[in-house]
């Protein structure tokens, strides 16, 4: 059942009601609901889901797997039955992995989604509840209010007015306002106001659900991504210039067999393409992801990981950030009240109990007992919005009536209208209060047709959260450039950050010059932001970026939607809006900054990981297809056999997954990608193994006089156990003693693949053996290159690094 009224028709609603069989005093109850959720099922955009067995299937298909079956075929086609079966063991076990390892990252991802499901307040069995969005069913009573992402198509019912914003549905770039009789459609937001409303529609059905493709999102991609795809491509690219030419000297030149080459060239082209390259990263992310969630940071998109390793300039509200967003309510100014007890009285009159907001809290907790509230009955409230900075209630006890309103001191001036004289008064009150790093609150009172009276002041102060000043600290160590911004008072803001052992440079919002240069430097130069309006924040972040910064940006009202969305790292602090939290990449469920420090800890370890794999692929790639081609290029000399390619490629798998549950360093100092490093380094391991490789064919040939067979397995088992090594290499910048060591799972699997590699070299698994002689001097050689690698990489970090040092003077 969907009902779509016609907005303008406000005398509809008891029919749509009637049609809906939905009383709003008490709701649905369980048991309809229920009933309902099983007819019309859930209130959500169903997702296109493979079943498992065709997920698996897709791993049959593509280029890489494409190559792959062809090379069985032809080894079927020649009658090489080793070959065959290796080849077939490689095609299933690449399935297999990647089929496992997505379908835990897939299951890591959505249960992160699910922390992030959207949470209606639903009117059940005549009580009022918070269940999840998607269980909302036609008939439903709900409440709106500011920041909430509607989740569902309603009909307003009651309360004063909604202002929404529907630009994520229609494109609108005004706030539409909405009251009673008239529509609301899901996916939209609530700017301002508050109203109850009845479902009409849920799902597909909704407007949101019928032009679903038009709100479709493409994730953008990272910079770091980009860079290490254009090194897959990069690789393939090389892979199949040299494989083109190995085939025209062997079929055009040397006439060699067609399909035996062909068939060589295929499994070496398998070799030396990164066909994990798209698993690693979608692992890794997603590990990463999961760790991040256990620190209490969901993230919302995942190649915000990435960008968070490299965020430099981190703008972080001060409230509920950096302080405990648990305001105390400190000794009131009275102005026009006759005492604190009718100044704190009207306050309270002014707030909304049983919501959690803060400021009402600390005012309600505040109220004198010979002041009880249940005395007087509010007959029409207006909640604070970010607009008009004040919230006002219309009053009745016995026969009175009067309005009370607080809010913004300066707003509630303007709305009392004092004497100049008393404006002075409050404006020093203000500014002296501020100085020990209170916030003020106006309270006026209206009786009957009378004027606004101002009544006074309230001072509130936020203390500063326990760690925060240690979490600052820890973060500037790191790089990070952590600036407050703040919508308080800008000698507030200035107090706070004494306290936070911040600069003393704020700058008033409204001080930003006009002109986009001089903006960027103030912004740059700044230690932080007072008096910021939602609209300061996006220039804020624009500014910095315009100056190369990656921006972090944290909020949590509906109103910082568009300055997260622009940051580099949009973080949605705990407690924050539906919207907030939409727009936001990272969603922290904890308060306070020490989780953001703990993420950028986390997420420049998952940009170490990556790192080393990318250093590792190009190393490896240089190291084989290099040597292969040289060999048969320059010496004609198969040094391997496609089996023995086919093996190191499948053995290669199993410790190049296990890079994503790697221990890693922590960089200092933001990262950023750094191609010419990545690449300097891969070359150089490169080439080095490539040398090693030689000169372990030459010891064989010329002076150990071994049969081809057996150099070739000597070589397999080099490439083997070299090649793993390159792994414990790549870790990090200097000794491969150093911390942090290996994880025991990276370790063992790493470690176990170059023993069954080397069982399979000594016994002679569909290779010849060489027995354990020859194996046990393989694997000293290699060791012994392996710390001559270690030393040229150190060396190679060195000059690049004084060479930087040098270049910056």
């Amino acid at each position: 059942m969907t009902i779509h009224p016609d907005p303008t028709n406000t005398p509809g609603i008891p029919e749509v009601l009637r049609q809906l069989q939905s009383d709003p005093q008490r709701g649905l109850s369980a048991a309809e609901a229920a009933r309902r959720l099983a007819q019309y099922g859930a209130n959500a955009i169903p997702e296109k889901h493979l079943s498992p067995l065709r997920q698996f299937l897709g791993y049959f298909w593509g280029p890489i797997p494409w190559m792959i079956e062809i090379a069985a075929v032809l080894s079927a086609v020649v009658a090489h039955w080793a070959d065959f079966a290796i080849i077939t063991t490689l095609l299933l076990v690449n399935a297999g992995v990647g089929f496992w390892q997505e379908h835990k990252a897939g299951n890591a991802i959505a249960l992160l989604k699910r922390k992030l499901a959207l949470r209606a307040r639903v009117l059940r069995d005549g009580l009022w509840q918070e269940i999840a969005a998607q269980d909302l069913v036609p008939g439903d009573t709900i409440l709106l209010k500011l920041g909430n992402i509607i989740p569902a198509d309603v009909l307003l019912l009651s309360g004063d007015y909604l202002s929404v914003d529907q630009s994520v549905l229609t494109g609108e770039s005004l706030p539409v306002d909405k009251g009673r009789g008239d529509s609301a459609y899901s996916g939209s937001i609530v700017g301002k106001g508050e109203m109850q409303g009845v479902v009409t529609a849920t799902g597909l059905q909704t407007f949101f659900g019928k032009t679903a493709q038009l709100v479709e999102r493409a994730e953008s991609v990272s910079h770091f991504r980009k860079a290490v795809l254009a090194i897959g491509n990069f690789l393939i690219v090389s892979a199949l210039v040299l494989i083109a030419v190995i085939l025209f000297v062997a079929l055009a030149i040397r006439h060699e067999p067609m399909i035996r080459t062909i068939l060589f060239a295929l499994i070496l082209t398998v070799a030396a393409i990164p066909v994990a390259l798209p698993a690693v990263l979608s692992v890794t992310m997603a590990v990463g992801a999961e760790r991040l969630a256990r620190l209490k940071a969901i993230v919302s998109r995942l190649v915000a990981i990435e960008e968070m390793a490299g965020m430099d300039v981190l703008c972080a509200d001060k409230t509920g950030t950096l302080t405990q967003n648990r305001l105390t309510l400190g000794e009131p100014v009275v102005i026009g009240a006759h005492d604190a007890d009718e100044l704190i009285l009207a306050a309270a009159l002014a707030s909304e109990r049983d919501t959690g907001d803060p400021i009402d809290t600390a005012v309600l907790g505040g109220l004198p007992a010979s002041a009880p509230l249940a005395s007087y009955s509010v007959l029409k409230y207006q909640p604070f919005d970010p607009v008009s900075k004040r919230s006002e209630a219309e009053v009745a006890a016995g026969a009175e009536r009067f309005r009370v309103a607080k809010g913004a001191p300066q707003v509630i001036l303007d709305l009392a209208q004092p004497d100049v004289g008393t404006r002075q008064t409050v404006t020093r009150q203000i500014d002296a209060l501020a100085e020990k790093g209170y916030r003020t609150l106006g309270v006026a009172r209206k009786d009957g047709d009378g004027t606004w009276r101002f009544l006074g002041l309230l001072p509130l102060f936020d203390p500063p959260r326990e760690d925060s000043a240690q979490t600052i600290t820890a973060g500037q160590r790191m790089g990070i450039d952590i600036k407050m911004v703040t919508g308080d008072h800008l000698a507030i803001a200035k107090q706070v950050s004494t306290l936070l052992h911040l600069g003393q440079n704020i700058v008033p919002a409204e001080a930003l010059s006009t002109d986009v240069r001089t903006a960027q430097t103030q912004a740059e130069q700044a230690d932080g932001f007072a008096q910021v309006f939602p609209e300061h924040k996006f220039a804020i972040v624009k500014a910095l970026q315009a100056r190369n910064h990656i921006v972090g940006m944290t909020g949590d009202g509906v109103n910082d939607a568009p300055a997260l969305k622009q940051a580099d790292v949009g973080i949605a602090v705990s407690g924050a809006t539906d919207a907030a939290r939409a727009a936001a990449d990272l969603v922290l469920t904890a308060p306070g900054l020490t989780v953001i420090v703990d993420a950028v800890e986390e997420a420049r370890r998952i940009f170490a990981r990556m790192n080393s794999y990318a250093i590792y692929r190009i190393a490896e790639t240089i190291r084989v297809l290099l040597f292969m081609s040289l060999s048969i290029l320059v010496f004609n000399f198969y040094p391997v056999t496609a089996v023995m390619i086919v093996m190191i490629a499948l053995l290669n798998d199993f410790p190049i997954m296990m890079i994503a549950y790697d221990n890693a360093p922590t960089a200092p100092q933001p990262v950023r990608w750094d191609m010419t490093r990545v690449l300097i380094i891969s070359i150089l391991l490169g080439v080095l193994g490539v040398v090693a490789s030689f000169s372990l064919f030459w010891i064989a040939e010329t002076y150990l006089h071994l049969p081809v067979g057996v150099i070739r397995t000597l070589i397999f088992l080099k490439l083997l156990v070299a090649g793993h090594l390159t792994i414990f290499l790549t870790r990090n910048t200097g000794a491969i003693w150093q911390r942090p060591w290996p994880s025991w799972s990276f370790f063992n699997v790493t470690i176990a693949t170059k023993v069954i590699g080397t069982f399979a070299a000594v016994y002679g698994w569909l290779i010849p053996p060489i027995g354990w002689g020859y194996a046990l001097l393989v694997w000293a050689y290699a060791l012994v290159w392996f710390l001559i690698n270690s030393g040229a990489k150190i060396i190679a970090y060195r000059a690049l690094d004084a060479y930087r040092k040098s270049s910056t003077r």
